[in-house]
């Protein structure tokens, strides 16, 4: 059985890397899909016909665009199931070798640091905010907020990413104790170490690259969290790499 079966999601940042994996994911799973970007209209256009979804070109960080995915999604399925926040900008807007290089901050261009704080926190409260209310209605719902290792948010060189990323976390903590009980859970997933995505250079040398992570290994986790059975997962930082190991062992604690 599908464990996603008709239910509806919106995957933002799902062109490419971490949201195009878990696209492909919530397909197998019979979901039905609005998939978006900022700017890479022809990767959500592939990944929609993959899918059978629809694809929106629309950036988080306008209000205007915001409203516009949630009136299609509205519009063509009539109902918001899940919210994946996975659009985001990384480090490469600061520094092509930020992977070698540490990127100080005193160097970052101000318009840099403003557009990835921007894209990374500004755009998730309003994605979150906008299918809130909808979900509250249904007393159904399941946002998914895609974060990052510690080591990384605290790692030399890696600002404003990692702070921006820092807020993402506290964000999502508090908004989880503001939705308990209501049918709506938000829950952060990270895939656990460096991954294969948009965000890295395309100076990284491929011997170096072949060390990463495989963005699918964001998609079990993510189609569970997005499940039924995840109805009392709430406010939970799950790791993918650790929690697809522990169903392996069929193992399952979330206290």
């Amino acid at each position: 059985m599908m464990k996603l079966k008709d239910k509806v999601a919106i995957i933002t940042g799902g062109g490419r890397g971490i949201g195009r994996a878990i696209a492909l994911a919530y397909a197998e799973e019979g979901a039905r899909l609005i998939v978006t970007a900022a700017r890479e209209w022809k990767e959500i256009q592939e990944v929609a016909s993959l899918t059978g979804g629809t694809a929106i070109q629309a950036d988080v960080t306008k209000t205007e665009d915001v409203n516009k995915v949630i009136q299609t999604a509205l519009t063509s399925y009539g109902r918001i199931d899940i919210l994946v926040n996975n659009a985001a900008r990384g480090m490469k807007y600061v520094s092509e070798e930020f992977m070698t290089t540490p990127a100080l901050f005193w160097q970052t261009d101000p318009e840099v640091w403003r557009m990835i704080i921007d894209t990374n926190v500004n755009g998730v409260f309003l994605m979150t905010r906008a299918v809130v209310p909808i979900m509250l209605q249904q007393q159904y719902g399941r946002i998914i907020n895609i974060s990052i290792h510690q080591r990384t948010i605290v790692r030399k060189g890696f600002s404003p990413y990692g702070p921006s990323k820092a807020a993402l976390e506290s964000m999502s903590t508090i908004w989880s104790k503001e939705l308990e009980g209501t049918g709506v859970t938000l829950n952060m997933l990270l895939p656990g170490g460096a991954t294969q995505t948009g965000m890295v250079p395309s100076t990284v040398p491929k011997d170096q690259l072949a060390l990463l992570l495989k963005p699918e290994v964001m998609g079990p986790a993510a189609v569970f969290l997005a499940s039924d059975e995840a109805a009392q997962v709430n406010g939970k930082r799950i790791v993918a790499i650790e929690w697809n190991e522990e169903q392996k062992n069929k193992k399952r604690d979330f206290a």
